[in-house]
C-alpha cells in the first residue's frame, strides 16, 4: 500500500497508550497537531471493562469510522494493561480495515529522554531500562539517526527491542524509564504519522504485546 502526500496530511490517526498505572487515547484529524484529542485515565481492579467504556466516549462512531490507521504501544508496561490495549487495537484494525502499527513505550519515550539529556549533540546511542522486582532490568536501546536543523525535529531509531539482561554495562549510557502519559500520547500520534508509509491494512495480524517476563515479576 502506497499513500501520496496529499493522502496522509487528510490522514485521521487513533492511538493507544497504557504504562504501568494508566491508560490513554489519541485522536488527530487530517495530520494536524492542533486538532489532538487526548484521554488518560488511572487504572483500577476492573480494567478489561474501564477500557471499552471509555473508549467508547472517547471516540463516536462516526469518527471511528474515518479513522485511517491506528498505533498502539506494546510495552514494557503493565502486563495486562499492554495485552488488553493491543487486543482492542487490534479487533478495531481488523474491523474497519485499517493499518495497525506498534511501538515499544521505551521507544516512544525515547525523544524527550535524549532531548532531556542533550543527547542529540553527539548523536549518542543510549539504553532506556526499567528494573525488575524480582531480578535484572529490561532495557532496550536507541540511536539518533537524524539530528535535522532543530534539536526537536531529532529522530530516533530502537535498535535494540527492549529485552531481558542481568546488569547495566557501566560504559553504556542508562536512563530510566519515565513515563510522561500526555508527552507519550502525543509522540505515538508523531511516530503513528511518521510511519504510515510503512503499513497495511493487514498490519494488525503483526502486532503482539511485548511478554518479556511473567505476569507476577
Amino acid at each position: 500500500m502506497t499513500h501520496s502526500l496529499k493522502q496522509i496530511q487528510n490522514y485521521n490517526t487513533l492511538v493507544i497508550h497504557s504504562t504501568d498505572n494508566s491508560f490513554g487515547f489519541g485522536y488527530r484529524k487530517n495530520n494536524k497537531i492542533d486538532s489532538d484529542k487526548l484521554f488518560i485515565k488511572k487504572f483500577n481492579n476492573d480494567l478489561c471493562n474501564n477500557l471499552i467504556v471509555e473508549f467508547n466516549k472517547f471516540i463516536s462512531k462516526e469518527n471511528l469510522q474515518k479513522v485511517n490507521q491506528i498505533s498502539v504501544s506494546v510495552g514494557p508496561a503493565n502486563f495486562n494493561a499492554s495485552r488488553l490495549i493491543v487486543v482492542l487495537a487490534r479487533t478495531i484494525s481488523q474491523q474497519i480495515n485499517c493499518a495497525l502499527g506498534s511501538f515499544s513505550a521505551f521507544e516512544i519515550m525515547a525523544k524527550r529522554i535524549a532531548l532531556k539529556n542533550n543527547l542529540f549533540i553527539d548523536k549518542q546511542s543510549f539504553w532506556i531500562y526499567k528494573k525488575l522486582k524480582r531480578y535484572g532490568f529490561i532495557a532496550g536501546k536507541y540511536e539518533i539517526s537524524n539530528c535535522g536543523q532543530k534539536k526537536e525535529d531529532i529522530i530516533i531509531r530502537e535498535i535494540v527491542l527492549p529485552k531481558v539482561i542481568k546488569v547495566l554495562e557501566c560504559k553504556e549510557l542508562f536512563f530510566e524509564a519515565n513515563y510522561e502519559d500526555e508527552k507519550d500520547l502525543k509522540e505515538l500520534l508523531n511516530l503513528s504519522n511518521k510511519n504510515l508509509l510503512n503499513l497495511n491494512s493487514n498490519s494488525w495480524q503483526k502486532v503482539l504485546p511485548l511478554y518479556l517476563v511473567s505476569p507476577i515479576n
